[in-house]
């Protein structure tokens, strides 16, 4: 069984990822994993944390035991994965099954939720989050529909 891990905000992230990241390295690592997320075949389970997960081993940001992307990173990224694991109600530390998890996203957010979960993060102007949550939306719900 394959567990990746994920901090609580990356859960959305990997839903609006285009190619772009803070480094190359960081962006073909950040592909691997959507590439296993987005595979309805990839049997993967997501272990959910509050610290480093496997997408911030490859961020040149990455300290040795905190985030150094700048004044106050870590704890605004804490904050966002705090806000992300309440929003969904599962526990920091549990590992689930990505088919169920994504399907639990898909219920429970909105692309909207978006300005209060992720608030303050950079890439959120981009528009490409939303647009994944939308997609994710879209692929989940219309397969409980009647």
């Amino acid at each position: 069984m394959k567990i990746t891990t994920l901090r609580g905000h990356h859960l959305l992230c990997v839903h609006g990822f285009q190619g772009m990241g803070y480094s190359p390295s960081f962006v073909a690592n950040m592909e691997t994993i959507v590439q296993d997320i987005r595979d309805p075949a990839c049997d993967v389970w997501l272990e959910v944390r509050m610290e480093f997960d496997d997408v911030c081993m490859a961020c040149p940001h990455k300290g040795r035991t905190v985030c150094q992307a700048g004044e106050g990173s870590d704890p605004h990224v804490r904050a966002m994965d705090g806000r992300v694991i309440r929003h969904l109600r599962i526990e920091r530390g549990g590992t689930y099954r990505k088919e169920w998890l994504m399907k639990r996203i898909a219920r429970m957010v909105e692309p909207d939720d978006l300005d209060e979960l992720c608030a303050g993060c950079s890439w959120l102007a981009q528009g490409v989050c939303k647009e994944g949550i939308r997609k994710l939306k879209a692929r989940y719900m219309a397969s409980e529909c009647v």
